[in-house]
């Protein structure tokens, strides 16, 4: 069982039976205890689990809180409606042009569906953004330095915003926690909210990717408003009403239609 999906067992546990024991998952899972260990820990740093002697216990979600899956996990949730969102998105680009690309579940959607010897210049934050980039030979990338968040694989901090300040691109597509019609596009983490606003001064095209789950929910920091953004691409799952009120504060909608 690959690493992913042992934790996603172990969460799962977590939230049926509030608990889990060190014991229980090695007979279950067929690993170590070590290794158990680990994943509580990493559990714990992600804000879902609270290790204590021989186990775990979860921890309960308040109203106002989000739990923030590891970037790997997030792509697969609601994929066939990233991936038209990421689609549609890619077909922007134009030849030979420079994108900034944020990191994030749809964005690595977007960053997948670029077209191929395209020529493009292409600078993220994110491992895995570059990775997928890195397929088109053509391609150059430019991966931006300072401190990893594990859970999002994306580097974020001074050295990455100042080194923003040396690029003029022509889009930037930024990802986002959630979208409220009184905060605008907000970050659930601090420095990655940094990250993106120094993203929005560094672009051309603001373009935001949102599946429908993102609608009227607010993270811990606005990171955009309406005013600074030119196009918000999601799909046909999203909220009308909620996209009727962005639309009349003068960002393009685009809407992706999802296949059944």
């Amino acid at each position: 069982m690959i690493l992913a999906e042992r934790r996603r067992v172990i969460r799962d546990l977590l939230k049926k039976n509030k608990s889990v024991k060190v014991s229980g998952l090695v007979e279950l899972l067929h690993v170590s205890e070590e290794t158990i260990r680990r994943d509580l820990a990493q559990l714990e740093k992600e804000g879902i689990a609270e290790k204590n002697y021989g186990g775990a216990i979860l921890i309960e979600e308040t109203p106002n809180s989000q739990i923030i899956l590891p970037v790997d996990e997030r792509k697969f949730q609601y994929a066939a409606e990233k991936n038209v969102i990421g689609e549609t998105a890619a077909q922007l680009v134009n030849k030979g042009q420079i994108v900034i690309i944020d990191a994030g579940s749809t964005t690595w959607h977007v960053a997948k569906n670029f077209p191929d010897q395209a020529n493009l210049t292409l600078i993220s934050n994110a491992i895995d953004v570059a990775e997928e980039c890195s397929k088109d030979e053509t391609a150059s990338i430019y991966l931006l330095g300072g401190k990893l968040r594990r859970n999002s694989m994306s580097l974020v901090g001074p050295q990455a915003e100042v080194e923003l300040q040396n690029y003029n691109a022509d889009f930037v597509f930024l990802g986002t926690s959630g979208i409220s019609l009184r905060h605008g596009f907000t970050s659930s983490d601090l420095y990655e909210a940094e990250i993106k606003r120094a993203m929005v001064s560094a672009g051309k095209k603001i373009v935001v990717v949102a599946d429908h789950s993102k609608f009227e929910k607010a993270g811990l920091t606005s990171f955009c408003s309406f005013e600074q953004t030119d196009i918000l691409i999601t799909s046909d799952r999203a909220d009308q009403g909620v996209l009727s009120e962005i639309k009349k504060r003068g960002v393009e909608v685009i809407i992706a239609p999802v296949k059944e």
